[in-house]
């Protein structure tokens, strides 16, 4: 089974490595992906062997905590982990509050006197140096105390034999705290002695300061790092909060509100205008225009009514339905993108692991060469506090955080966006595997085409047009072949669907075996009529010549004899051509894979700009062929949506299927195109580009701050160029460091989105906080917006709307209850509240007194502040 753990106190990618090593020691596990930009373990183990108390102990015996997480994508744990985090952001804040003004005045009277600044008369002289370096101590302290976690963490990892950055941070700040107090006692020494000499010595070489500086500094560089980490996963957040809180649901013919998570399988749910779902489910009643951008990241409002699928999060544009409930928590189409985007978030893309193997020997690398440094400076005779700064330097200025960031946060990034457009990746494995793809392969029905075809052509034998139709649409009934749905429809129009068949058996590649009015009945390709002695010859050149047109024949046979030809045509998509040509502006070679014959396909790859076309193939051979080409040294895409593409999307470097596609198509792939449009397919692979060339610019620097700032800090280029590195300027560099890394994957939320013509899609967000709707661009039209009256007649122009400002307001709960308070005063039409600008819109069928309305409000317990008229 594969579940997900929590896991706290990790700061670098060394933590990254112990845990990941610790955990992979135990008996029973097969897998372990530690990601440290979400704080997550995603480990695959067979739980007969070991259990999830087995896995928490290895990680805090590795020196760091653990918890279990619940699975599948829902809300709820994932509100947790955002609550979690804020705690944490919110005791950073603190520490900072109180680190950053007692430094103040540690520096003050460390430093004051050397600036000519006015230090009082006690912290003067050799006489009062005891005075002077023992209060700053206790202000050292005081930062010391409140930063207290990394000697915790960094100690007892230490300990653990799996040092990490806190160890560093710990190592560094106590060395230079001890020092200090060594220095203190030499001053007392100094001055029972009298030798004002030694005093005065180390009085002016206290490191208070620098340990003071050291934990300020890396702390205000974390809160930032963690403000930066933030962003990265606002699409996941944004995507959590989309689903209402609340809903209206009729049970027994009565209509009340409740929570989301009180909804059971086969209620019946109310949806208003403006309102969004709360789970998936069919509507029962009613129709409307709903807004499916929170998902598919198409703007059009797509037309809706009985019997069709709505999704939570989508948002009712206009009329008022109900449906019944069918998927609910976990198991909506919500959570379910959540849930991928989670699992992409907290894997590991193949280049994370230089970065993790580097980690795994860098720390302790780091503290061998600051104990190396300290020894040679000090045999080179410079003295204990040259040596002492120089190895401090080298622990502060290596910690690793940069290397830790430099994947994770560029693969938070590209997910989000990716998911923003209807992208869904699963893994970072395959967003890095789609850059490095030579060879895209195209499924032909539903991929390159709309997978509807129609009929165009019917040749009957020994029968009118209309029995054959009738006879194929008896035959076809059980089938799910978009050919047979094809022939169904015509044969409905035609009014012949009045036969039913006694049995029926598919042949996969071939057709159907059906059994009609007490005769065997045959329909399928020409493999099908051959391999039962049915003879086709004299229309072999018809079907050649229907092929050739880009249509695709199919053989209808009684009795041993043929019966008829009923041709159809799947036309291709729109967007099929200009996305094929932008496939080969990027340097693809794009090859068609169908069942279909090898006319049929040429015509429609020559339609969309395809030279290279593998027809006739089974679907069991679909894999070979990509097998194939993978042969011939190419990294290949293939993208496809049905049963038969599953296989070849498994064989495949990334498999990619199309969102209309079945479930196990989308199964087995690597990355789902939620708008079934192949353009996006194009927006897939540049968007993969685009994040490891990011991941490539943050492992650089990273790796080159390091082979700079280690040589630097310990002093290589001090007998050349005088060039010495200060602690307290190494601590800061380290934190400029992340935030670095993490500022620079933040620009890939511009990485510009196009349609399969090249269009750039405007998804510009403005610079302040938004809402999530406004962040994954659904508000097209505002949910407050006046319902527009699509019936054009008199008396909706003739209909009256105002506008009432409504204080305390603060919930959907607030919104429904003064939207019903509303309704049901008599007159009024409709009422839709925007709890953002805290006002209600009323269309009003007649005129109702403004008094009457206010009263209604209050009544509910809200307070009605103005009213205006539109």
């Amino acid at each position: 089974m594969k579940k997900t753990f929590n896991v706290t106190g990790m700061t670098c990618s060394a933590c990254v490595s112990h845990v990941e090593k610790a955990v992979k020691k135990l008996e029973g596990v097969q897998s372990v992906s530690v990601s440290l930009l979400t704080n997550s373990m995603s480990v695959e183990y067979d739980d007969t062997v070991v259990a999830d108390g087995m896995i928490i102990a290895s990680v805090r015996d590795a020196g760091y905590n653990a918890s279990t997480q619940q699975s599948g994508g829902s809300s709820q744990p994932a509100k947790t982990a955002n609550e979690e985090a804020e705690e944490e952001m919110k005791g950073m804040r603190k520490r900072i509050m109180i680190s950053f003004p007692t430094l103040f005045i540690l520096m003050y009277i460390a430093m004051g006197h050397m600036m000519g600044l006015p230090v009082p008369h006690i912290f003067h002289g050799n006489a009062n140096a005891l005075t002077f370096s023992f209060t700053q101590f206790l202000l050292a302290l005081i930062v010391v105390y409140v930063n207290r976690k990394y000697y915790e963490v960094g100690f007892r990892t230490l300990f653990k034999g799996s040092p990490n950055m806190d160890s560093l941070i710990a190592i560094g700040s106590s060395s230079a705290l001890v020092y200090g107090i060594f220095a203190i006692y030499r001053i007392g020494h100094g001055l029972g002695h009298g030798d004002m000499a030694l005093v005065s010595h180390y009085a002016m070489n206290l490191y208070f300061e620098s340990a003071a500086m050291i934990l300020t500094l890396i702390t205000f560089g974390k809160y930032l790092e963690a403000k930066s980490k933030q962003r990265t996963s606002e699409a996941i957040t944004s995507l959590m909060e989309l689903a209402p809180q609340s809903a209206t649901v009729e049970r027994d013919g009565v209509e009340f509100v409740i929570a989301t998570s009180e909804i059971v399988l086969g209620d019946i749910i109310i949806i208003r205008p403006g309102e969004r779902l709360p789970v998936d489910g069919t509507i029962v009643e009613g129709s409307s225009s709903i807004d499916e951008s929170a998902l598919s990241g198409e703007s059009i409002p797509v037309e809706v009514t009985v019997g069709d699928s709505v999704s939570a999060a989508t948002i009712n544009k206009n009329g008022t339905f109900k449906f019944r409930a069918e998927k609910i928590g976990e198991d909506t189409t919500l959570a379910q993108i959540v849930k991928l985007m989670q699992e992409a978030a907290s894997s590991k893309a193949p280049i994370a692991k230089l970065a993790d193997k580097i980690s795994s020997i860098f720390v302790p690398a780091v503290i061998g060469i600051s104990i190396v440094t300290f020894i040679v400076w000090t045999i080179a005779g410079k003295g204990l506090e040259f040596a002492l700064s120089a190895a401090i330097s080298v622990l502060v200025i290596s910690c690793p955080c940069a290397l830790g960031l430099a994947t994770p946060v560029a693969i938070m990034v590209g997910t989000g966006v990716g998911a923003q457009h209807g992208i869904l990746i699963k893994s970072a494995e395959s967003l890095e595997n789609a850059h490095l793809s030579t060879a895209v392969v195209l499924d032909k029905t539903g991929t390159i085409t709309n997978a509807k075809p129609s009929v165009t052509d019917i040749i009957s034998v020994g029968m009118t047009e209309k029995e054959l139709l009738r006879i194929a649409h008896a035959a076809e009934i059980y089938s799910e072949h978009p050919l047979a749905e094809a022939i169904i429809t015509k044969a409905k129009e035609e009014n012949c669907a009045d036969l039913s068949s006694e049995s029926f058996e598919a042949v996969s590649g071939r057709g159907i075996i059906a059994v009609v009015g007490g005769k065997d009945i045959y329909a399928g390709n020409a493999k099908m009529m051959q391999e039962h002695d049915i003879d086709i010859s004299e229309y072999i050149p018809t079907a050649e010549k229907y092929a050739r047109e880009g249509k695709t024949p199919l053989y209808f046979a009684s009795e041993g004899s043929l019966i008829g030809i009923i041709a159809a045509r799947d036309n291709a998509k729109d967007s099929s051509k200009a996305a094929v040509a932008r496939l080969k502006e990027l340097g693809l070679s794009v090859y068609m894979l169908t069942g279909d014959n090898i006319h049929t396909a040429k015509a429609i790859a020559d339609e969309v700009g395809i030279e290279n076309v593998i027809a006739d193939v089974l679907p069991q051979d679909k894999s070979a062929h990509v097998k194939g080409l993978q042969g011939m040294g190419h990294k290949v895409i293939m993208v496809g949506d049905g049963i038969n593409d599953a296989p070849a999307l498994a064989q495949a470097d990334t498999g990619i299927a199309i969102g209309a596609g079945t479930d196990i198509a989308i199964e087995s792939a690597d990355i789902v195109l939620v708008k079934s449009d192949i353009g996006d397919v194009v927006t897939a692979i540049e968007l993969s580009r685009a994040v490891i060339k990011n991941i490539k610019q943050n492992l650089f620097w990273a790796f080159f701050y390091n082979t700079i700032g280690i040589p630097l800090a310990a002093g290589v280029f001090y007998p050349f160029f005088g060039i010495m590195l200060n602690p307290m300027v190494g601590s800061a560099a380290m934190s400029f460091s992340s935030v670095t890394v993490v500022t620079n994957a933040l620009r890939l939320k511009r990485f510009k989105v196009k349609d399969a013509f090249g269009n750039v899609i405007d998804t510009k967000l403005k610079e302040e906080p938004q809402k999530a709707e406004e962040i994954l661009q659904i508000g097209q039209c505002n949910v407050s917006c006046p319902v527009e009256d699509t019936n054009n007649n008199e008396e909706g122009a003739d209909k009256m709307k105002k506008v009432i400002t409504v204080n305390g307001m603060s919930c959907n709960h607030c919104k429904m209850a003064v939207e019903k308070a509303l309704k049901a005063v008599e007159g009024v039409e409709d009422a839709v509240v925007d709890l953002e600008a805290k006002t209600a819109t009323v269309t009003l069928a007649a005129e109702v007194a403004d008094e009457v309305m206010f009263e209604a409000i209050k009544a509910k317990d809200f307070e009605p502040v103005s009213i205006t008229a539109l």
